[in-house]
């Protein structure tokens, strides 16, 4: 049975229902910071999503590219919000690829966990001696 409100969709409550944001407010605050873009525009929270649609989407690292296959003003499981939207191969392999980036830096920034005693003591005396001979210390 298909609800006459499903035809016109609010995109806030189109991207709350397909699982991109968990609450509606958070899509409209994503929507109105530039993180949805339609055409290379930004869009407004108003706006109605059409089928075959392409928006890019950004959220946290990942930005992903996806096109309108489905309308609901509705949020039900995963699975059913999966079949609202597909994702563009180009996206797909452009979030795998920075995914692996992000993994491979981080694994140059391992430390040994908090500094022990004495090397937080060699850090306030490092940072104090560097304070020290700044041209502006003199000042006071």
């Amino acid at each position: 049975m298909k609800d006459k409100d499903d035809d016109k969709v609010r995109l806030d409550k189109w991207l709350w229902a397909a699982r991109f944001y968990k609450t509606r407010a958070l899509a409209k605050a994503a929507i109105e910071g530039g993180k949805v873009h339609h055409r290379g525009e930004r869009c407004k929270p108003g706006k109605e999503p059409r089928l075959g649609d392409e928006y890019v989407i950004r959220s946290g690292f990942d930005e992903r590219t996806v096109v309108v296959l489905g309308l609901s003003a509705v949020r039900r499981g995963a699975p059913e919000a999966q079949l609202l939207y597909a994702e563009t191969p180009e996206s797909v392999q452009r979030r795998e690829q920075a995914t692996q980036q992000r993994k491979a830096g981080a694994l140059g920034l391992q430390t040994d966990g908090r500094p022990s005693k004495k090397q937080r003591r060699q850090l306030h005396s490092f940072n104090e001696q560097r304070v020290a001979s700044h041209p502006w210390a003199d000042e006071e």
